[in-house]
This record gives C-alpha cells, sequence and structure tokens, in this order.
C-alpha cells in the first residue's frame, strides 16, 4: 500500500507571525515534523504550502532524498478561513488521489516522532479506516453552570485512580483514501487511538507558548543521550574553525582564516578510527578546498537543516546520535548540540549554544577549539 504524508503550511499567521518557518531550537518549526516524517516508513511525504520561502528551502534543503515534495497551495486554501479538509482534498485531487493510506500531520506539533507515525500506519492494518493522535489527561473538566464533566467533586478521586480523559492534540492523522473520497474528512466510522506524550498537548499560539514548547523540546532531545564511544566528528566551519570573521572584495569571499594545529588535531583523529564530517549553513569555494586539504571526505555545505541531515546519515551509514561529537557555535547549531552523544562549543560560542553544550572548550573558536576537542575525544575513548 501506497502511503503518503501531508504537511499544509500557510504563509499567513496571526498568533505568531511567520511562525512555520521561525526556528525552533535552531530549526524552522515546520521541519520537526518533516524531519520524523521523511524517517517514517511513509512512502512520500508532500508539503503543501503557499509560502515561496518554503518552497526554495525544500527544494534545495532536501537534495539527498526523493521522498520529500514540495507543492503550491491555491491561495483560497490558504486562507484564515479555509479548512483542513478543504486543503486535504484540493491536494488529493491535484495528484489524482494517487495514494492508499493519506497522514495528515501538523507543522505545530515539533514533538510528532516517526515512531507515532508508523503506530498510526500500523492501526489501519490491524482494521481500523482512520486514526486520531491523542494525549491522556487527568484534569478534571466543568460546564459553564458549575456542574462537573468527568467527575464527583463528593468523592474526589485520587490521580492514580482516575481514568481522565483522552485529548485531540492534533499532530497526527490518518485515513484510508476510500474515507477522504467519499465521507471528504479525516476520520472514518473506524477510528483508532494513538496514544502521545503529554507535551505534545501544548499548542503554540503566543510567545510564551513558544517558549514552553522550546524548553519542552530541549530537554526531551538531552533526554534521549547516552554515553557511547565517538566514531564520529561533526563540525561546524564559520565560529569553529575560523573566528567567524570573513574578508570580502568587490568580487566575494576574499580570505578565511584556519588555525594549523586543528587540521593536526583531526589527523591524528582519524588514525584512532574517528570519522571528521563537516556540515556547514555557508556555500563557500575556500571551506571546499580547506576540506580538500585536509583529506575530510564527507563535505555538507549550504546545510540549513542540520539534525535532519545528520540522523539521515546516521540511518544510513549505520552509527547513531550518540556516537556523535558535535562542535558549534550559533543557534543553527541547537538542534545538534542538544541530541548527541557528546556536544561541545568553543570558548566564545554564542551564549544559546554554551547553555545547552556538554562541554565548553577552553579555546575560542579559530583558535585551537578544535584541536581541544580532539584532545578530549581521544581521551574520553580510551574508556571504550
Amino acid at each position: 500500500m501506497k502511503s503518503i504524508g501531508f504537511i499544509p503550511l500557510r504563509q499567513g499567521s496571526k498568533g505568531i507571525p511567520g511562525k512555520n518557518k521561525r526556528k525552533m531550537v535552531g530549526r524552522p518549526l515546520f521541519t520537526w515534523v518533516l524531519g520524523e516524517a521523511l524517517h517514517s516508513d511513509l512512502d512520500i511525504v508532500y508539503v503543501y504550502t503557499d509560502d515561496a520561502w518554503i518552497i526554495n528551502f525544500i527544494e534545495k534543503e532536501y537534495y539527498y532524498t526523493d521522498k520529500v515534495k514540495v507543492l503550491q497551495r491555491s491561495a483560497s486554501s490558504a486562507t484564515d478561513t479555509a479548512s483542513t479538509e478543504s486543503a486535504m482534498l484540493e491536494f488529493a485531487e491535484t495528484i489524482n488521489y494517487d495514494f492508499d493510506v493519506f497522514c495528515l500531520l501538523q507543522a505545530t506539533s515539533p514533538f510528532t516522532t516517526a515512531t507515532d507515525i508508523n503506530t498510526s500506519l500500523s492501526k489501519l492494518r490491524d482494521g481500523h479506516d482512520s486514526t486520531v493522535s491523542v494525549v491522556s489527561t487527568h484534569r478534571f473538566t466543568w460546564n459553564s453552570d458549575g456542574t462537573p464533566q468527568n467527575y464527583d467533586y463528593n468523592h474526589r478521586p485520587r490521580r492514580q485512580d482516575f481514568e481522565g480523559l483522552l485529548v485531540e492534540n492534533g499532530a497526527v492523522y490518518t485515513c484510508t483514501k476510500a474515507v477522504l473520497q467519499h465521507k471528504q474528512n479525516r476520520l472514518g466510522d473506524k477510528v483508532g487511538i494513538v496514544h502521545m506524550p503529554e507535551e505534545s498537548l501544548q499548542e503554540i499560539d503566543s510567545e510564551n507558548d513558544w517558549l514552553v514548547v522550546e524548553q519542552l523540546l530541549i530537554a526531551r532531545q538531552q533526554g534521549l543521550k547516552k554515553a557511547e564511544k565517538i566514531t564520529h566528528l561533526v563540525l561546524d566551519v564559520d565560529g569553529v574553525f575560523t573566528d567567524g570573521t570573513i574578508t570580502y572584495t568587490k568580487d566575494g569571499e576574499h580570505t578565511k582564516q584556519f588555525d594549523m594545529r586543528d587540521g593536526m588535531g583531526l589527523e591524528i583523529l582519524r588514525q584512532f578510527g574517528v570519522t571528521v564530517m563537516i556540515m556547514t549553513s555557508e556555500r563557500s569555494e575556500l571551506v571546499a578546498k580547506r576540506m580538500q586539504k585536509l583529506q575530510i571526505e564527507q563535505v555538507f555545505l549550504g546545510v540549513k537543516d542540520k539534525y535532519t541531515l545528520l540522523t539521515y546519515l546516521a540511518k544510513a551509514q549505520g552509527f547513531n546520535l550518540n556516537n556523535v561529537a558535535y562542535v558549534g557555535d550559533d543557534v543553527n547549531d541547537l538542534a545538534n548540540i542538544c541530541s548527541v552523544g557528546w556536544s561541545l562549543a568553543p570558548s566564545n560560542a554564542m551564549k544559546e549554544v554554551t547553555n545547552q553544550a556538554d562541554i565548553i572548550l577552553p579555546k575560542p573558536s579559530g583558535d585551537g577549539a578544535i584541536r581541544s576537542a580532539c584532545q578530549f575525544i581521544k581521551q574520553y575513548n580510551k574508556r571504550f
């Protein structure tokens, strides 16, 4: 059966302007669910948007996979009053209902994981025609007339004895093609329930919501860390290899300054079997030439969604994030800083990064920071 993911994005957002593409833990918000969809059992993931910036971002960013596609959304289906179902149906007609299973994913639910998506898909194989993701909540609810809805206040139950309620979190919905065609709705007659963690109920409608969700995401990522042998060192460039300054002429980028001691440290580290990768958001011929000189083969330039690429490479090459040491200095490194086995930051890195890094290196960027990281990894790996 052909299963497709569908992520609808609108350019406009009243509560938080530009919400979908604003950086959440250093990544555009919509990439949190897109990255998980990429790693799930879905066959294709479509982003459906009227935002030219997002279209351009996806076309450039996910060149390494043919699983992610982006389609232009009509203006009529992207208004404040247009329903999600109208966008779903418009899209389905655009691709001539070329699917067996439809999975609606909401970009404003960054806690969605590939496991949640796969669980939803498996429910359809078990005889359900649709699924909805929910959160168990043990809150007591009331009617506006002062009467309780779900408990007797004369016999107030203890939390552990209270079944509570199941609440839609708006994150993941799946349905068969027949349900979408005939009911023109995301849900059918045999709805399966998919449980997600309580934090996934948090909505992002205000700046305070944004701050809460960001801290919860950071805590989740850091909670997955485990101490394992370091087999891969992943490095940013500007602000790590260099001091972050660039010299320009009228013809463009002219010079960057690199520390030779860093290069020697990487050479020594490779002798101990550690793979070195470069992952930078800039496209620089100077960087490409320097990495060629250092004989670093895996160099990824112009990467904006570093976390999705790193998890993709880990799956493709057979290592996990706990085997990774990552050195970064700015907010676009933050998701990786929070997620890998060991995160390191130069002494002059941005505060947002040093607040979350496992180790703050004794040297600043462009002045031996990488050499210090190499020395740490060499010593750390001795225990393994």
